[in-house]
């Protein structure tokens, strides 16, 4: 022992026994403390990354829950063309966005694309194009949309038609090898997140023989910069055939364009010349490649794979004829070989005699009877009929809500039960619908940890599969590694399946600033992925993270609060199955019991409570009455108008707003009065409620203020907005019905 500490050592001195003493007593004290600190940090951390969850969870539960709205809604719509008379107003109201196999030759589709006849004004100031396109010009879109300049309708049209013509030289699987260049770099979803992408670009360097990219889907909705994104990946495609590839994601389709905000931003941008950009658009995005092979061994797709996935069939498909995968195409009727292109797009060209067993996965209501029971039928003789979602369908979807592998089901995905009669002139060859069905796995199927393959419920299309499906398909196809996108991830990326998986995802501050980074990743020689993460807002640089999941809870429970306000009258009937003497009030469990039942979102409510309820009685027990005053939220005037119908509104918006889109064939963003009721009636019958001629009249009138008889429907769906403001989310898409607060007013907020 050291003398200092030798008690019996006559060198000792008091003084120096004290001091020992002292500095023993003070160091247990740091030590002591030094471990507090360490519990009370590892709580901190802990309790954070709980919040980072939960945030995650709530935005991630409503984004699903609106894609498999979407897909709902279209299947409901395709079985009103199956099943209504050709004769009929409803089926007018929709039958343009079936016209999905145009049949007239390239040719004619070139002459009504034309651009020549398009001029462009000398106080043009915007970038202009000459082709074949250079390296220089194809830089100087770049810098131009990084400045906020817009490219001329005519340049649009030209570049789009170049585009068509070299995709459809490409093969459905291209072939990538990386022995010419040192790396290769993969980008996940960009979803118009244009800042995103110039972020790639400086950091990684533009596209060239030096630098080849493949861009893995996505590329529109939800941002509002797609059509400058399309713009410069097709002028890079043209400009370096051998080193730009694309792959086709579950975005690059005009059904779901229809949603989430890509038709709206061209219509905007392009009020002349839009929907002939749109309409060239479904062509291009049906001719996308579907997938991306690198040195044999890497295999890059948008969604995944399914325990049927064969790169062989997906090598053979005709890919074009599938401009929506939601829906399977038709079989060409002879009669219709040559037609004229005006009678294409003058006319329905569908017959409403057809209809294909579709998966379970993609819901669909049970059969209602023959083509010829329907004939002459109005939608409110159909209303009574139809059952869009019945209560098998929200037990397995409460159930399977984010743990796909919690209920298993057979691999064979063809259920009697959700497999609507049809006639014989649909295409019902096995080869068809196997090709159908692996194009949809491809482009909406999320990975699993669990084996098997089941139906991808959350989102409504595609399938969930499992690390035994994943080593069982690279095996068969002599793989090492497979790159999807799809979903977006907190750290823009993550590995799964044994490492074997990489999800990636490039559009980062998705749901909010600071929710989460983008990635792309660097392929060499030695195939082993090098991931590059990054956030592309310069205010997520200057928080904390303490800052930033404070900034990012604080949006999504605002929306979460807007959902719930919108579920009003189903959630007090939910509380009052607890609440049998009717005292208004409820427990925390019961509450949280009650709100499941209703919401399906699979949130931890009970953790949730505190940052949604304050007014609870001494014992704890939650008054559902004042929690919904706390949640009411201030709109425009409507208290002329039927509280249900209110709440419809708010609850269904995005819904609504999707067939305002299909019923505006002209897409000038007005549609009539008559339109407008008849728009009210399809939304009835989806939902299975009535709505009567009074109640949509006191809607029409709110918003028809200049009483010119027509109905706009961007300021009719602001009218209705919950809040004023849109979030990040919000801004540009139709995910959600409300939006998020003020970021810019939450820096000073002592609550963050």
């Amino acid at each position: 022992m050291s003398p200092l500490y030798d008690l019996s050592s006559p060198s000792v001195t008091r003084p120096a026994m004290a001091e020992s003493s002292g500095n023993f007593c003070r160091g247990q004290v740091a030590i002591k403390a030094a471990v507090l600190i360490q519990r009370w940090y590892r709580q901190y951390v802990a309790r954070t990354e709980m919040r980072r969850r939960y945030t995650w969870h709530i935005f991630q539960s409503i984004e699903y829950s609106g894609e498999q709205a979407q897909i709902k809604l279209y299947n409901f719509l395709g079985y009103l063309m199956d099943n209504f008379t050709p004769s009929s107003n409803e089926r007018n109201l929709i039958s343009h966005i079936f016209r999905e196999n145009e049949v007239c030759r390239d040719a004619e589709w070139e002459r009504y694309f034309c651009y020549k006849n398009i001029e462009v004004p000398e106080i043009y100031s915007g970038p202009h194009l000459t082709f074949p396109l250079t390296v220089d010009q194809a830089v100087g879109l770049v810098d131009a949309f990084r400045n906020k300049k817009q490219l001329h309708s005519r340049y649009v049209l030209q570049l789009l038609l170049e585009t068509w013509k070299r995709l459809r030289s490409l093969p459905n699987i291209n072939r990538v090898a990386t022995c010419q260049s040192k790396e290769i770099c993969i980008c996940g979803d960009l979803h118009g997140q244009l800042e995103d992408l110039l972020l790639i670009f400086y950091k990684n360097g533009m596209p060239s023989c030096e630098k080849p990219y493949v861009f893995n889907g996505d590329f529109v909705d939800r941002g509002k910069d797609s059509i400058e994104i399309l713009i410069i990946l097709f002028a890079f495609l043209l400009v370096y055939p051998g080193e730009v590839f694309l792959n086709r994601g579950n975005h690059e389709d005009h059904i779901v364009n229809l949603r989430y905000g890509f038709t709206k931003e061209v219509l905007s941008k392009y009020k002349m010349y839009g929907k002939r950009i749109l309409k060239l658009l479904q062509k291009i995005f049906s001719w996308l490649p579907l997938a991306t092979v690198i040195d044999q061994k890497v295999l890059v797709l948008h969604g995944g794979i399914a325990d049927t996935t064969d790169l062989g069939v997906l090598a053979r498909v005709d890919r074009h004829i599938y401009v929506s995968a939601l829906r399977p195409p038709k079989r060409k009727s002879q009669s219709h070989s040559v037609r004229s292109i005006d009678s294409d797009i003058d006319e329905d060209i569908w017959s409403s005699n057809r209809l294909i067993q579709r998966r379970i996965s993609l819901t669909h209501p049970k059969p209602l009877g023959t083509r010829d029971s329907f004939h002459n039928r109005s939608l409110q003789d159909f209303s009574d009929r139809i059952k869009a979602v019945d209560e098998l369908e929200m037990c397995r979807r409460k159930h399977t809500l984010f743990s796909p592998g919690m209920h298993r089901s057979e691999k064979n995905v063809t259920s009697p039960e959700f497999t609507p009669s049809g006639s014989t002139d649909s295409v019902n060859s096995d080869t068809a619908k196997d090709e159908w069905k692996q194009i949809l796995d491809l482009l909406w199927s999320d990975p699993m940890t669990t084996d098997g393959c089941i139906p991808n419920e959350v989102r409504g299309g595609g399938c969930y599969w499992g690390p035994d499906i994943t080593e069982e398909f690279l095996n068969r196809h002599n793989l090492q590694l497979l790159i999807r996108s799809h979903e977006c991830k907190q750290e823009g990326y993550e590995f799964c399946h044994n490492r074997k998986v990489l999800t990636l995802f490039s559009a980062s501050n998705y749901y909010d600033v600071g929710s989460n980074r983008g990635a792309y990743v660097k392929l060499g020689p030695d195939l082993v992925p090098y991931v590059v993460q990054y956030q592309a807002s310069s205010m997520t640089r200057e928080l904390t993270v303490r800052q930033s999941v404070g900034r990012t809870e604080r949006s999504a429970l605002k929306v979460l609060r807007e959902q719930l306000f919108s579920h009003k009258s189903d959630l007090i009937c939910a509380f009052k199955q607890y609440d049998s003497e009717n005292t208004g009030l409820v427990s925390l469990n019961d509450w949280a019991s009650a709100v499941e039942s209703v919401m399906f979102l699979g949130l931890p409510w009970r953790m949730l409570r505190s940052q949604l309820v304050t007014c609870k009685s001494s014992d704890g027990m939650i008054n559902y009455n004042e929690w919904f005053n706390e949640l009411a939220i201030q709109g425009t005037n409507t208290d002329h108008i039927d509280q249900g119908l209110l709440e419809m509104l708010y609850r269904h918006r995005a819904t609504l707003e999707t067939i305002f889109r299909i019923v505006d064939t002209d897409n000038s963003g007005f549609i009539s009065m008559e339109d407008f009721r008849q728009t009210w009636k399809l939304l009835s019958v989806y939902l299975k409620m009535e709505i009567t001629d009074e109640a949509i009249s006191d809607l029409a009138v709110t918003i028809d203020s200049n009483h010119d008889g027509s109905i706009d429907i961007d300021e009719f769906m602001e009218a209705f907005r919950l809040t004023d403001k849109k979030s990040r989310l919000e801004r540009g898409r139709s995910m959600f019905m409300g939006t998020a607060t003020d970021l810019t007013k939450l820096e000073g907020d002592p609550n963050i």
